[in-house]
């Protein structure tokens, strides 16, 4: 990890230095850095699949955050198909901090902001399959009694149950357009709630929306949490940022079991040397770069996906740098990007990153 953390800082000065550079000569730089100091990142297949669910069964309202009860049953029963190992997603959290070996196909169940359905339908289809889950709450709406959240007196039958209680702010707001000021009152009010009501203090946290930003995430490190969330579809793996953790999201539209399975077979794509590090994009577009462990079969079939851009070009230097250069801008908001090449076994190696755009 101190390596990782060295590779990463050198490549962001590297970054630094070549905004003085032409284009030809900040590859050059680039090219050798990557010839001469990475040495190979660790390609083993030790990873866990996180999926996230927001409703279940309030599809014709809510089809962006809605499964149906068809899908999520379906989902289920693969899940106790054999060849998979579901683990409370705190435990998986353990496993990739200290470097546990986690079984092959291993998969974590999350649900965001605390909607009844959760209660209604998915905990007792859970329960009745003995699979383990983690509940997000964000707590204003629960206090308020909003239209179709949980009660307390519900939430306190679902930890009762089994289930992981975690933090997800109080108002559900877009943190990294937010204050610090701002963001750590919502983590501490809620904080505070979820102590007051469920006598517990949660470790995990999950970004809102998925949207994060540096001083969010030191923010976040910095009021206890052992591990935290995003909504970037990817495989989290041991070389991972723990407080930057993916998670495949359903709704109805992408909810069928096919695209679930391709989620919980996926294998991690590991890669080091993200830049930029911040997902909070200053230049406008980033010029987006990553490394990658050229002992991986296949990596001339990588290919990358933006959610605006669609398909996009890659630029390989040496055998292990991998840089984007966007043709176009993005858009304000939050954006994703998709990076997959095939693995064994007809899987899927699965790298996703989330941008966030404050101003146009």
């Amino acid at each position: 990890m101190a390596l990782k953390r060295y590779h990463g800082r050198v490549i962001r000065c590297l970054h630094d230095f070549c905004g003085k550079l032409n284009r030809v000569a900040c590859r050059l730089v680039l090219l050798a850095f990557a010839l001469s100091a990475f040495a190979p990142i660790a390609a083993a297949a030790n990873g866990a699949v996180i999926v996230m669910y927001h409703r279940i069964g309030e599809e014709a309202e809510f089809p962006s955050t809605s499964v149906s009860i068809e899908q999520f049953d379906a989902h289920i029963a693969l899940l106790q198909s054999g060849g998979y190992t579901v683990w409370p997603l705190e435990k998986v959290a353990a496993a990739l901090k200290s470097g546990q070996q986690l079984p092959d196909r291993t998969v974590a169940i999350t649900f965001d902001d605390a909607y009844r359905s959760v209660y209604e339908i998915a905990w007792p289809r859970l329960k009745g399959a003995g699979l383990p889950a983690t509940l997000f709450v964000a707590t204003k709406s629960v206090d308020g009694g909003a239209r179709g959240f949980m009660s307390w007196d519900q939430i306190r039958e679902l930890k009762a149950g089994g289930l992981t209680i975690g933090n997800h702010t109080k108002t559900h707001l877009h943190m990294a357009a937010a204050s610090l000021d701002r963001n750590r009152e919502e983590i501490q009010t809620s904080r505070d709630r979820l102590e007051k009501e469920l006598a517990l203090r949660p470790t995990l946290f999950a970004y809102p929306y998925g949207e994060m930003s540096s001083a969010v995430r030191e923010l976040v490190i910095g009021e206890g949490f052992i591990a935290a969330f995003g909504q970037h579809s990817g495989v989290a793996h041991g070389a991972d940022d723990l407080f930057y953790l993916p998670r495949f999201a359903f709704n109805e539209r992408y909810g069928d079991v096919a695209r679930f399975r391709r989620a919980v077979d996926a294998m991690p794509l590991p890669v080091e040397g993200i830049t930029p590090v911040d997902p909070l994009i200053v230049s406008n577009p980033p010029a987006f770069g990553f490394s990658v462990d050229t002992t991986l079969k296949g990596l001339n079939q990588l290919a990358c996906y933006h959610s605006q851009l669609g398909k996009v070009n890659l630029t390989r230097l040496g055998k292990t740098r991998i840089e984007i250069r966007f043709e176009k801008r993005f858009k304000r908001g939050r954006s994703r990007l998709n990076c997959t090449m095939p693995g064994p076994d007809k899987r899927w190696r699965w790298f996703g990153r989330q941008f966030y755009v404050n101003s146009d």
